[in-house]
């Protein structure tokens, strides 16, 4: 006996890329961890492009360096070029600087790839910069992302270095100056500097292996931590939620904006191709490191007119201005001209990374930040970043200071002579003119939410007084300009307990009150407006 097997009426198929989802989200759970973010809000204003820019340039970066690594090749072995620069036939170079001309002059697209290549590095530290710069003076970097700020510290700090064995690299005149530069600072190092120069260059400098060795570092190691830190920058921007200025409606638990997908994604994608177009027409129009206008590197040669990428010149600035300090020790040169720059250097970069900890230490404020600081708001802080950007202005100003002499036909003494005082004078004028100004600024805005705005208009009285007639901010606008929080500076208080023994107070503590009181106290900040203030003014009592 046989049976006919009955099957359901067969249901029409799923579109294949819906099938593909399917299988895809079977297996990997995107589609849980895709809703749970494609909605994710960000807030629209101008100065959140800035990480956009790194991250742009970044990727640029990347795609425009795998494409030089097919032509160049990272080796210090002498060869005669043969190649179509006319000029540099026969002259006997490294493989390396062989290559570079090789993908200038022969490769199709290679010098305009060369050229987006260091232009975009230069956006790349430039926009790192500014960008870190929003968050200092926002104060973006408060609890919970003390660790981000971390991350993009070191992204700049790798970048500068990844930068300097990119330009390394071509083996030309200028970067052989600078790796020579380089190689000073390391054997001014105590004890072990030697050691890391002998370490680095395979033997006596230039020895036969810098230059492998910094494409190692360059296209490998350095990258590779950097796009680490950058996941773990772009993952913690995504956990903690974004930050948002002062405005109605916002608060510390909320974000009001756009939703990443589609309209975030949709103006980020135009954004990357402005960048990229922009650097593209800057590479195409601007030329940068144009190697063979300087020939291969020879130790007995050094380049007229020297200069490092301005990510270096700070450092640069602080050795060149240096006096030329030496002292011996126990038959050792210790080199005070060079190791004290990079000393200072060193511990610039160091309070950089740890001024959040140092204001959170200060105001003892362990809540999480979400609002964001208007610069003028936080008028000491804001001094400390205009103070260190002077500091980095003039320092740059002594790394240049040769091009500075020939082009302004100035001493280059004078010139030291003026960097050497004013690194020490200008962060001071800096930091009590930006003070007095966001001090300004305050009371500005104090005035603004008390009498309004300015029109223009005049008016008469009927008893012939003239008066300005001012018009009352609205609601939003009143709100944005006094919703920034104001701390009371921190106090020692009582001397002794209840029973009038002498309670010991720290150090550290004694310190904290007194930087509490520079920060808050009453020269400090201007008071907000009181509610009780508006109303006696906005009654009719004074108001025009």
């Amino acid at each position: 006996m046989s049976t006919t097997a009955t099957s359901e009426p067969q249901r029409g198929k799923a579109p294949a890329g819906e099938r593909i989802a399917d299988w895809a989200d079977g297996r990997l759970g995107l589609y849980g961890l895709a809703k749970a973010n494609m909605r994710k809000i960000f807030p629209d204003h101008w100065s959140f492009m800035l990480g956009e820019i790194c991250l742009y340039a970044f990727i640029i970066i990347i795609l425009t360096g795998v494409y030089l690594t097919l032509f160049f090749h990272p080796s210090m072995n002498e060869v005669e070029y043969h190649g179509s620069y006319v000029p540099m036939q026969g002259v006997l170079m490294s493989e390396a600087y062989a290559s570079t001309l090789d993908i200038s002059f022969d490769v199709r697209g290679g010098l305009l790839i060369r050229q987006i290549h260091h232009w975009a590095a230069l956006i790349f530290l430039a926009a790192m910069f500014v960008h870190m710069m929003r968050v200092f003076f926002t104060g973006a970097f408060r609890k919970p992302r003390e660790i981000n700020w971390l991350f993009g510290f070191l992204l700049f700090v790798l970048g500068m270095f990844t930068g300097f064995t990119g330009y390394s690299l071509p083996d030309d005149l200028l970067s052989g100056t600078g790796v020579r530069f380089t190689q000073g600072a390391i054997l001014s190092t105590p004890v072990v500097g030697t050691y890391i120069s002998m370490f680095l260059f395979g033997g006596e400098f230039p020895g036969g292996d810098f230059v492998a060795r910094f494409y190692s570092i360059h296209i490998l190691l350095l990258p590779g931590i950097m796009l680490g830190l950058i996941v773990g920058h772009l993952i913690l921007v995504v956990v903690h939620k974004h930050t948002q200025f002062a405005g109605p409606g916002r608060t510390e638990k909320n974000v009001v904006g756009m939703p990443l997908l589609p309209v975030y994604m949709a103006k980020a994608g135009g954004f990357f191709f402005l960048v990229f177009g922009i650097i593209a027409a800057i590479s195409a129009i601007a030329t940068i490191n144009p190697i063979w206008a300087l020939g291969p590197y020879r130790p007995d040669m050094v380049s007229t007119g020297a200069q490092p990428d301005w990510y270096m010149g700070f450092a640069e600035g602080l050795v060149r201005v240096m006096p030329g300090w030496e002292i011996n020790l126990w038959g050792h040169t210790l080199v005070l001209g060079v190791f004290i720059p990079l000393v200072v250097f060193g511990l610039v970069l160091g309070a950089i990374a740890v001024y959040p900890f140092i204001e959170s230490w200060i105001t003892k404020d362990k809540r999480e930040h979400h609002i964001l600081d208007r610069p003028r708001n936080a008028p000491t802080r804001t001094a400390l970043g205009v103070a260190w950007i002077t500091m980095y202005f003039v320092t740059l100003i002594g790394g240049g200071n040769d091009i500075w002499a020939t082009h302004f036909h100035l001493s280059i003494n004078s010139i030291s002579w003026f960097v050497r005082i004013f690194f020490f004078l200008g962060p001071v004028i800096a930091f009590i003119v930006t003070k007095r100004i966001c001090l300004g600024l305050q009371r500005r805005d104090k005035d603004k939410v008390l009498h309004g705005r300015e029109t223009g208009l005049i008016k008469r009285l009927p008893h012939g007084e003239f008066i300005e007639v001012h018009e009352p901010l609205s609601p939003e606008k009143a709100y944005a300009l006094t919703a920034h929080e104001q701390y009371e500076p921190a106090e020692i208080g009582a001397t002794t307990d209840e029973n009038g023994v002498a309670r010991k107070v720290s150090a550290p503590e004694k310190l904290r009150v007194k930087l509490s009181k520079g920060y808050f106290g009453e020269d400090n900040q201007i008071p907000k407006p009181t509610a009780e203030e508006h109303r006696e003014i906005t009654s009719g009592h004074g108001h025009h």
